[in-house]
């Protein structure tokens, strides 16, 4: 992991093996803030009065930029906004990334002094705890990490590992299918890919997609859920006859001799009725 300067001044986090940039389009505040953290109306969302807390899958850890604006935002409530509390579980195969975030430029990537305190608990004991949010690690290969989860625990889903051309085995059907099962009613996920095949990969799994927010050059991203996300524009009939026309219509993870019937299943899913 190498720290780098992006063209907007920011900094960010470079993974030297897959060559790619963590939060690369406008950088690692403001890229989380829009995509998963508003877009998931996370302060909307604890400032209920639900006695449960509100449970957070951080799915690619990484530098810890997602989750340390999470804490952040958590954090900063006071009596008056609510006191759900939030519990995080962030996943990842390595913490190379945080460690080299929680240096001297923490703050330049999205660390608060608070999260940054509480990320280097997480990184020296496996979990934080703080007033009003928890903070667990989970360490290991996905989707085999989300598969020992409870089903039925989460709540919002950022989704955030490296792409589909450095990581295809974290962005088919299995993977998601894993997700799905940890996913509650009402659950949203989020993610900065716009790829057809990733959104083909969401609606087998038995999710409902839509377009999610834009960020830096890309106009859309994607936002899923069990059931239809609220406000969310949803995918219709216009994007599945895209589909039939793509030429990567579908995950690695489909067999090709089973792509008509792949094809079919995604056109007789619910939100396209």
């Amino acid at each position: 992991m190498e720290l780098v300067t992006l063209a907007n001044g920011e900094r960010a986090v470079r993974d030297r093996l897959t060559g790619e940039v963590m939060h690369s389009a406008v950088g690692p505040r403001e890229e989380p803030m829009q995509l998963y953290v508003k877009a998931a109306r996370l302060e909307e969302r604890l400032a209920s009065a639900a006695d449960s807390p509100l449970v957070l899958l951080d799915v690619g850890l990484g530098a810890g930029s997602n989750a340390a604006l999470a804490f952040a935002l958590s954090e900063s409530r006071t009596n008056g906004a609510g006191t759900r509390r939030l519990q995080i579980v962030s996943f990842d195969r390595s913490t190379a990334a945080m460690e080299l975030a929680l240096g001297e430029h923490a703050q330049a990537l999205g660390f608060t002094d608070a999260a940054r305190a509480a990320g280097r608990a997480l990184l020296e004991h496996g979990h934080a705890e703080a007033a009003h949010t928890s903070w667990r690690l989970s360490l290991g290969d996905l989707p085999g990490t989300l598969r020992a989860l409870p089903h039925d625990v989460a709540d919002v889903v950022f989704w955030d590992p490296f792409s589909p051309r450095a990581n295809p085995t974290l962005w088919g059907v299995a993977a998601f299918s894993a997700l799905r099962l940890a996913c509650r009613d009402g659950c949203t996920v989020h993610t900065y890919s716009q790829a057809t095949r990733v959104r083909s990969a969401l609606l087998l799994a038995g999710f409902h997609v839509g377009l999610g927010v834009a960020t830096g050059h890309k106009e859309t991203t994607t936002i899923a859920g069990v059931g239809a996300p609220r406000g969310a524009a949803l995918l219709d009939r216009r994007w599945l006859e895209r589909l039939n026309r793509s030429s990567a219509p579908l995950p690695d993870d489909v067999d090709p001799k089973d792509a008509l019937d792949a094809l079919a299943r995604i056109a007789a899913h619910p939100q396209f009725m």
